[in-house]
């Protein structure tokens, strides 16, 4: 009887249950039905919208644009940097130190600059890799591209690397195809000043070229590395208005070969070409060399202290941002002639720390012009000696502080000396 009982409750509380759910379930349709409506409205109103604004813009349906999505693994990289300088003398160009002006005019014209157009953009794009070839490519611009009359708060994007990497890692072999940093000179002293040197005794840039590199280990430790590259010379235009580098008919040689052992690296690099200068004094063309060789040394001295160091010798390195940005001279108490410049120099300097959160770097450059290949007024011996400290405030940002003392040579009177001040803060990413 009990079991009846029970048996009949539960029957009872399922019809209720039941006729409960059917009643709510009708609510429910009836509620999802309406809001079907409501948004096939909204979306019907919706695409009638997007219609008409293609229809003013000129476009249809089939001409709107798709989101593109690489299959590489792209890495992306830079920093934002702003720098405000102080000079007791004006420098060209002002934003970074490359010289300080013939004072025989206006001395003592002190100087403040302020610019963001060092900020940097990279991207890496790794892939694929099959195993045994691994394939990349980096591009890098900046916004100090040349341009006439463009105001200090318009930067102009240039390009400073874009290149295509074949990497054999298990041979230790790798080919490059773009726009890189030369294969001779490959140091840099830390400076917040952009230009690292150059103009003032640290020479090589960035151009297009082709360039090979091998490595061959030793048993003991150690290995060899070969560089060699076929570059684009690039030449001078403000002669005779053609390009003479494009002119020479064929390209310049790179070519490095550096030893490292425990950490320290000496190598021995230098590069050959040729430029042609249209002339009329002869009734046919003028072929200028280009030439350098030089030494870089890296030696760690102890875990918060290394030497970086470089010297270089040649003619013609106006491209390479040596003979403090002179080539060939052109002399004008006679007719067409033209001779290559002739400069030699080199730097020093010293990576301290870290210590806490500070990283300090001292040096000193110079670059020294054969004075007989200049005309009177020509630069003929550029020297900085500087000290800087990096102050991290946290892993991205960077406070960093620069005083450095300049001088300039000129063949006749005019010799400039500037102190400068210079202050970043950089945020990098």
């Amino acid at each position: 009887m009990v079991k009846s009982q029970i048996l009949l409750s539960l029957v009872l509380l399922a019809c209720i249950c039941t006729i409960g759910f059917a009643a709510d379930s009708g609510d429910l349709a009836k509620e999802n039905a309406e809001l079907r409506q409501k948004l096939n409205q909204i979306d019907q109103e919706l695409q009638s919208l997007k219609k008409t604004v293609m229809e003013q813009d000129g476009e249809t349906m089939d001409a709107m644009p798709k989101m593109v999505w690489s299959n590489l693994d792209i890495q992306l990289y830079g920093y934002l940097k702003l720098d405000a300088a102080y000079d007791s003398s004006r420098i060209n160009n002002g934003n970074y130190g490359k010289w300080v002006e013939n004072e025989s005019v206006n001395k003592n014209d002190d100087q403040f600059n302020m610019t963001a157009n060092e900020s940097r953009l990279g991207a890496i794009l790794n892939g694929p890799d099959d195993g045994q070839m691994k394939t990349s490519g980096l591009v890098e611009v900046d916004f100090f591209g040349p341009g006439d009359g463009i105001a200090e708060n318009q930067g102009r994007l240039m390009m400073r690397h874009a290149y295509i990497m074949l990497d054999w890692p298990d041979n230790r072999f790798n080919i490059i195809a773009g726009q890189t940093s030369d294969v001779i000179s490959p140091l840099y002293p830390r400076t917040v000043n952009y230009s690292v040197g150059w103009f003032v005794g640290n020479i090589g840039y960035r151009r297009p070229q082709i360039r090979l590199t091998k490595e061959l280990g030793f048993e003991k430790g150690g290995f060899l590395k070969l560089e060699g590259a076929v570059a684009r010379t690039i030449g001078d235009t403000s002669i005779t208005m053609t390009d003479s580098g494009e002119d020479a008919g064929f390209p310049t040689f790179q070519g490095r070969a550096s030893l490292t052992f425990d950490e320290t690296t000496i190598g021995l690099s230098g590069h050959w070409g040729q430029e042609e200068y249209d002339t009329t004094d002869t009734g046919h063309n003028r072929e200028f060399t280009t030439w350098s060789l030089n030494l870089d040394y890296t030696q760690p001295i102890c875990k918060k202290v290394e030497i970086k160091a470089e010297l270089f010798t040649g003619e013609n390195l106006s491209a390479y941002l040596g003979g403090i940005g002179q080539g060939v001279m052109t002399d004008t108490t006679l007719p067409n002639y033209y001779e290559e410049i002739g400069s030699k120099g080199g730097w020093i300097a010293a990576g301290l720390g870290p210590w806490d959160n500070k990283r300090f770097n001292v040096g000193v450059t110079v670059d020294d012009v054969d004075s007989s290949d200049v005309n009177v007024g020509d630069r003929t011996l550029n020297r900085c000696v500087f000290g800087n400290v990096y102050c991290a405030v946290n892993k991205q940002t960077d406070v960093a502080f620069e005083l450095s003392h300049w001088r300039t040579q000129y063949r006749g009177p005019g010799d400039g000396e500037s102190l400068r001040a210079q202050m970043a803060l950089i945020y990098k990413f």
